[in-house]
């Protein structure tokens, strides 16, 4: 995951010790300290005594050959976010993927981008679709953008929201579900309703897969009653 480019980072330290995790997440398997070092552009020095900062806490671990990976003390922060919204979102994203034979996930907006909250793969699927947690890409692109933006007025939509994609906020919201190909990650086709809560900002829920011959409409129509469950829920 590339670094946000919003302002220049506060604290440098914190900086790097972020894009360790990031890297380390990104990687889904256990890297060495040199893989570290170079992915980040530190020196092996500086790299090792973050990494054991980090490893105080738990958000890292090694093993007995010093590779590392992410620790269990992320869970623990991760599940302290929108914690209700997780709690009640989890069960039915569980639901429609089994349905579905597809991953299904939870999207939240923070600013102008979509993050992953949660992800659920099928439990008997053959080859499923890996959408990590934290991952965020921008709102204008992507179905789970699409239906972010149809619960936003226009005066809130980025600046960068041409005609075209205005035309196609447009169709989602008057039919209740937006769909993209190709968009986000090459080859995957995604189908998002609305996920509208009280008191929070616009999310969705989302179903990515690769099969070309999928009923869009009623993928949508198994993330909708999932949608409902949720907001009933809440």
């Amino acid at each position: 995951m590339p670094p946000r480019q919003d302002a220049p980072p506060a604290s440098q330290t914190l900086s790097r010790g972020i894009r360790l995790l990031e890297e380390l997440a990104d990687a889904r398997a256990p890297l060495t300290i040199d893989d570290l070092a170079a992915r980040v552009e530190l020196h092996r020095s500086v790299a090792y005594r973050l990494l054991r900062t980090l490893e105080d806490h738990g958000l890292v671990t090694r093993d007995a050959a010093g590779a590392v990976r992410l620790g269990t003390g992320l869970a623990a922060l991760a599940a302290g976010v929108a914690a209700d919204l997780q709690a009640e979102a989890l069960p039915e994203l569980t639901a429609a993927a089994n349905d579905l034979g597809m991953t299904c996930f939870l999207v939240v907006l923070d600013h102008d981008e979509c993050v992953t909250l949660a992800s659920v793969e099928p439990r008997h699927a053959v080859t499923a679709v890996a959408q990590r947690p934290g991952a965020r890409h921008p709102v204008t692109r992507g179905a789970p953008g699409r239906a972010i933006l149809a619960q936003l007025p226009p005066r809130r939509w980025p600046d960068d929201v041409d005609a075209r994609l205005a035309a196609e906020v447009a169709d989602a919201a008057e039919r209740g579900w937006a769909v993209s190909h190709d968009e986000v990650v090459p080859s995957l086709r995604a189908v998002a309703v609305p996920l509208a809560v009280q008191g929070r900002e616009p999310a969705a829920i989302a179903a990515v897969h690769v099969a070309a011959d999928a009923d869009d409409a009623a993928i949508a129509a198994r993330l909708t009653a999932a949608a409902a469950a949720i907001r009933q829920a809440l």
